[in-house]
């Protein structure tokens, strides 16, 4: 293997296994000790962040500070990467949104001109529109950071019934429509509850309450953050062409979306009965285009939020 693509696999190497011995190394790239300790020397000076240990279970290890290495794109993967991190720009607050511009700054100045110039030309034809919010959120990397590290945050949280303070542990962040929801176990309130991050008036680590093992509740299983104690009923709404464009961009209906070849369709699954607010007004919303079948409950509802609209439009 040629010395320049051996530096690069080992560069790859090293980033992926974190801690090593030389020994290993050489068997691995079947070269001599003496050999490897000079590409570590090299990749050192390269800035790869590198830190020995001697003794019988020393070695060496990447600290925390990783350069990744350089890695090849097409330029078609190249552009698509770019404009994945340029379509962020129309969310005021992001958990990374200062990484993220220096990112997006540095893969655009090292692009070749005739890349830039094609990403240019591109820039004001295409977009992914997100409504544009006054509200705030700073607290977005607190509470991404809990979400990973499993920490309990003490929260200022202001909701219709006025400014709390509540011990939460998150489990992810989400957009959507413009604005960032953390769903969260709430010690207060003893289940999780989704919480709007612009209504967050501060944001701290707490050690008042123990952190409860989350793990298996996450974003990408939306069924697991419903508690399983609470009561359910069977949710099935019947959706024309439109409604299902229309359900098609909201998050919650991933799982209980379903399309048939004409292009209608049907919203169909378990939803807890305190989430009938949330249903009848989002329903409500879909107009004609939506038509409920199940349950009754719902469609009780629905009519007491039409009856409340047109009581407060009577004039007589």
């Amino acid at each position: 293997m040629p010395k320049s693509k051996r530096l690069l696999a080992l560069m790859m190497t090293v980033n992926r296994k974190r801690k090593f011995t030389v020994k290993e190394l050489a068997q691995e790239f079947e070269v001599s000790s003496r050999t490897i300790l000079r590409d570590l020397q090299e990749l050192s000076e390269l800035g790869v962040p590198l830190y020995s240990e001697v003794g019988p279970h020393g070695g060496y290890q990447v600290l925390n500070e990783r350069i990744l290495p350089p890695i090849a794109f097409s330029e078609e993967e190249a552009i698509a990467l770019f404009f994945a991190c340029h379509a962020l720009r129309h969310y005021a607050y992001l958990p990374f949104k200062t990484e993220s511009s220096s990112a997006l700054s540095k893969f655009y100045n090292y692009m070749s001109g005739d890349v830039r110039d094609r990403i240019d030309q591109m820039k004001n034809r295409v977009d992914f529109i997100t409504p544009s919010r006054h509200s705030e959120s700073p607290y977005l990397s607190i509470l991404l950071e809990g979400a990973i590290d499993q920490k309990v945050l003490l929260i200022d949280y202001e909701s219709r019934e006025g400014i709390s303070s509540r011990e939460i542990q998150p489990i992810g962040i989400y957009a959507s429509n413009g604005l960032w929801y953390c769903p969260a176990y709430c010690f207060l309130r003893g289940d999780i509850r989704v919480f709007r991050c612009d209504r967050m008036n501060s944001a701290v680590t707490s050690s008042a309450s123990k952190p409860m093992d989350l793990r298996h509740v996450h974003l990408g299983n939306r069924e697991s953050l419903i508690k399983a104690e609470e009561e359910e009923v069977i949710l099935y709404v019947e959706l024309s062409k439109e409604g299902v464009q229309k359900c098609e961009s909201e998050l919650w209906t991933v799982t209980k979306l379903h399309i048939r070849n004409d292009g209608t369709g049907w919203l169909d699954g378990n939803i807890a009965k305190s989430d009938f607010p949330f249903f009848a007004k989002f329903i409500l919303g879909l107009g004609n285009e939506a038509t409920v079948k199940n349950p009754p409950e719902l469609v009780d509802a629905m009519k007491e939020m039409i009856a409340e609209i047109m009581a407060k439009y009577n004039f007589e």
